[in-house]
């Protein structure tokens, strides 16, 4: 099969970063919805502890970007692309220590700042980031620190946002042309939602704990007279767009998760004026960020469901090209093994669930790890994929029965996911690597089982809507 994909220039994503006193027991937690195609397979895999002989290289199949990596690579997990061919994009993951990691929120540098510090072609790009930064890191303040080093060095080939976390700290990192970046740390009482437009807005320079930098960003911004607003250092303002591209793709997105989180004001979806750091109106739960990434303006007239003119006036959080969706959580009080849960949705999250992994698992199910183009029914992916397209053309008459089911199995893996952390404490530390892997399989074949059943259900029932159906009297 001839592959024709540059996910460079196609990824959008949206994204969701909660700190420790902002979430129902005190989990940090980063989202995101990986967008791209609406038919482009992901795996998910661990990659396993390793000491080399000697200094790894790596090299970018996208655009060529190349660095040499350290000889000890750490345990992580990653959800790469079904090929290679066009690069790894292993986009979310934890890693032995705990630090979550999720690249790229995709997003724009205005014409003016690129003019003068452009886009590097072979700089490193979403494709290579989890990869050469997650696997050589202990915290996320050092995923902050060494994804700026790289950038500073090799520069970068796109504009991007990159989500980092671990037990203590949540990060949000930008850059903001080929060479300037910044990174703040969420506010453990507060939360940030991301659609692809540069978020982060002042920069207090005299706070290291809550802010890093390139080093010498202001004097970058000065020499070359790019801040409108010389009184202050508000990076979104300097470096990023603000046209009605970003007013009817990018900010509406926000908008709508800071309405249901922070409460109803007379905001508007177009403004370019969101604030970026906000606290919610109550403590959010793994089920309040699932939901948000799985949202599509429900109960308005934005609802690509609805029918009227502004259905699709504004792009939805979930939509049909997500190939994947991840919400990386980190429970306090436990070790990373047990604490770190990959919740995992393949395929649209609107129309898929999350199953949870733990981060101390061996390996993942073989469902998880095959599936290309086309379609195979072995595959978790396409699993998950092929009840969203059954669904897609009967949403009146299937799409309660649908949610219901989608309710059901939530609640079936939370339940699981529960008895199983009280089993994992009771572990010995030579077992729990074992015990996690089985509990994990478990509950993804839980959820892969429910699908297949909803599946099947779907395509008995739409039988009965065939065009070439007809009303007969069942006594001839």
């Amino acid at each position: 099969m001839t592959l024709e994909y540059n996910k460079g220039s196609l990824s959008a994503c949206t994204s969701i970063l909660v700190g420790k006193k902002a979430s129902i027991g005190g989990s940090t937690m980063i989202g995101r919805n990986e967008d791209a195609k609406t038919s482009w397979p992901k795996h998910f895999v661990v990659h396993p502890y390793e000491e080399f002989e000697e200094s790894q290289k790596y090299v970018s199949k996208e655009n060529g970007f190349e660095m040499k990596l350290p000889k000890k690579r750490f345990k992580y997990t990653a959800t790469p692309e079904w090929t290679d061919k066009e690069g790894l994009f292993e986009e979310d993951g934890f890693n032995e220590f705990g630090v979550a990691m999720s690249a790229t929120e995709s997003a724009y540098s205005n014409q003016r700042v690129l003019g003068v510090d452009p886009l590097v072609e072979n700089g490193i790009g979403e494709e290579a980031m989890v990869t050469v930064v997650l696997p050589y890191v202990k915290t996320a303040r050092q995923g902050v620190e060494r994804l700026g080093q790289i950038i500073e060095k090799h520069g970068t080939s796109e504009t991007n946002g990159v989500l980092f976390s671990d037990q203590n700290e949540v990060w949000y990192f930008e850059n903001g042309s080929g060479h300037n970046w910044v990174a703040q740390r969420i506010p453990d009482d507060s939360y940030a939602v991301v659609a692809n437009q540069l978020a982060i807005q002042d920069i207090d320079f005299n706070d290291p704990d809550n802010f890093l930098y390139k080093k010498d960003i202001q004097g970058f911004v000065n020499d070359y007279n790019l801040n409108p607003y010389p009184n202050s250092f508000n990076f979104r303002k300097i470096f990023g767009t603000h046209d009605m591209s970003d007013a009817i793709y990018s900010t509406p997105r926000v908008w709508w998760g800071q309405q249901e989180f922070s409460g109803k004001t007379d905001e508007s979806p177009e403004s370019q004026d969101l604030d970026f750091i906000k606290k919610a109106d109550r403590l959010l739960s793994v089920d309040d960020v699932q939901n948000y990434l799985s949202s599509h303006f429900q109960g308005t007239k934005f609802d690509p469901l609805n029918k009227g003119e502004n259905n699709h006036r504004y792009r939805p959080i979930s939509l049909a090209k997500t190939q994947e969706s991840h919400v990386l959580q980190i429970r306090p009080d436990l070790k990373p093994e047990i604490a770190c849960v990959q919740w995992l949705s393949m395929g649209v999250s609107a129309q898929s669930v999350y199953v949870p992994f733990y981060m101390g698992i061996e390996d993942t199910p073989e469902e998880y790890q095959i599936g290309g183009l086309p379609y195979d029914s072995k595959s978790a992916y396409w699993t998950y994929k092929l009840a969203g397209v059954l669904l897609d053309g009967h949403y009146q008459q299937f799409g309660a029965m649908f949610e219901e089911k989608q309710k059901e199995i939530n609640i079936t893996l939370r339940k699981m996911l529960r008895d199983y952390d009280i089993q994992a404490l009771a572990q010995e530390d030579e077992d729990l690597p074992r015990f996690l892997t089985a509990a994990s399989y478990k509950m993804s074949k839980t959820a892969l089982d429910a699908y297949k059943e909803l599946t099947a259900k779907l395509i008995t029932d739409s039988t009965d809507f065939s065009p070439l159906n007809f009303k007969t009297d069942m006594n001839l």
